[in-house]
């Protein structure tokens, strides 16, 4: 006895009455939870005879079969029934559950696993799809399109190669970095378009740093010079977007060099719990009134034109980096750091990683230049909060950046060698 064909119809059963008690749930006339089963068992079974009597038609055959039956099964009901609902998704269904079963056993189980499972979440959350779909603004529907465009149509088409000066700029590899980029603030943006306007400050802060917590930092600076009261939960929301902001460097950096990130990340997570006190002391001292502060709108995160832009900031770093590197060895890419994090933090980060990921730097040395441009990038958003805020926003945003500033610069003189993940 194989006991992984017993495994597999196990896996085929469970599956069909996953999908079959969802549609069943949804009182879907054309099949059930009992259908559903019977069909994955039955492409499980088409599989088993196609592999043991080495024919290929028995399956395909057998897939016919099913199709005939559920046109027979519409046609009927169509004859018989007045105003019935001729959608297609159980019967698509239904296809892709007995093709589930056969590639149970002659594909990938895994994957098979994961489609049956996806079908089954994908074919529950109908309701929630489609309110969302009608809830979505013209600008939502762009964000969508220009990223579908961004990573499915343009990244696929550019030449995986290097080109230009130093043999480090790689077109497919830069509009990687910008569909990371742009990825991650979409998420965020939809995050929000899920959760609502109005939210805790505390959700506020998360989003902010998701989408961008420079735009947070200037939104609600500029907002406590109509309200001046709410300083304090300005304060609190900005340095919470900016300790997000280092979550979201930390993920970039695990995305492009995840075999190096437990010699990287200790560092960067200390500097992060740090921010995170202070965010807690911050959230003692705000004022509660401050908590329904609704979160400003954000723009559309995924416009073509910045994702251009950043695609070339990104590439010039690239370049200035390998540069100094070249010229002036790894000391002078500290200044590089510092004025780069001034404008964009996440292209120094990826230019930095994938430097390491070619070994032309060393992970002790990568992440202080990391982090010292997220202290840059720091110093430039307390700036601009002192200048466009109030003067307690100035003061409060001085105190919690000052802190972990120079906390951030005694870790990079002080932090040992060999403390690391």
């Amino acid at each position: 006895m194989d006991y992984e064909d017993l495994i597999t119809l196990a896996i085929a059963f469970g599956l069909g009455m996953l999908v079959g008690l969802q549609r069943q749930k949804s009182k879907h006339e054309m099949a059930g939870v009992r259908t559903f089963t019977l069909i994955s068992i039955m492409g499980v079974i088409a599989a088993f005879l196609a592999r043991d009597y080495n024919n290929p038609f028995i399956l395909p055959l057998l897939g016919i079969c099913l199709t005939a039956l559920l046109v027979t099964a519409n046609i009927i009901k169509l004859k018989k029934l007045n105003d019935i609902d001729v959608g297609q998704t159980t019967e698509v269904a239904a296809l892709l559950m007995f093709a589930v079963g056969a590639y149970l056993v002659m594909g990938d189980r895994v994957v098979a696993v994961i489609v049956g499972g996806s079908l089954a979440i994908l074919l529950y959350l109908k309701e929630h799809l489609h309110n969302f779909i009608e809830n979505l603004k013209e600008k939502d529907l762009a964000a969508i399109m220009t990223f579908a465009g961004i990573s499915l149509v343009i990244l696929p088409l550019l030449p995986n190669k290097t080109y230009g000066p130093l043999d480090v700029l790689n077109p497919q590899n830069i509009w990687f970095m910008v569909t990371l980029i742009v990825g991650i603030s979409v998420v965020g943006y939809f995050i929000y378009k899920f959760v609502g306007k109005k939210v805790g400050i505390i959700s506020n802060g998360i989003l902010g740093g998701l989408i961008s917590s420079t735009a947070t930092t200037v939104s609600y600076a500029r907002k406590t010079k109509d309200t001046e009261s709410i300083s304090k939960m300005a304060a609190f929301v900005i340095t919470v977007a900016s300790a997000v902001a280092l979550v979201r460097v930390m993920v970039e950096v695990g995305v492009v060099i995840p075999e190096k990130l437990p010699k990287l990340v200790l560092p960067l997570i200390t500097v992060f719990v740090l921010m995170v006190l202070i965010c807690i002391g911050l959230f003692y001292f705000t004022n509660k009134n401050g908590g329904d502060e609704k979160m400003p709108e954000p723009k559309n995160p995924a416009q073509f034109k910045s994702a251009l832009i950043f695609g070339l900031l990104y590439g010039a770093i690239l370049l200035a980096v390998a540069f100094t590197k070249q010229e002036f060895g790894n000391d002078a890419l500290y200044i590089v750091a510092i004025i780069s994090g001034l404008t964009d933090v996440d292209a120094i980060t990826l230019s930095l990683s994938q430097l390491m990921k070619g070994g032309g730097l060393n992970t002790s040395t990568g992440w202080r230049l990391i982090l010292l441009a997220s202290l840059s990038n720091l110093l430039f958003k307390g700036i601009m909060a002192a200048v466009l805020g109030t003067r307690q926003l100035a003061k409060w945003i001085g105190v919690s950046f000052g802190i972990t500033i120079v906390f951030g610069l005694l870790l990079m003189w002080l932090w040992p060698e060999a403390w690391h993940l």
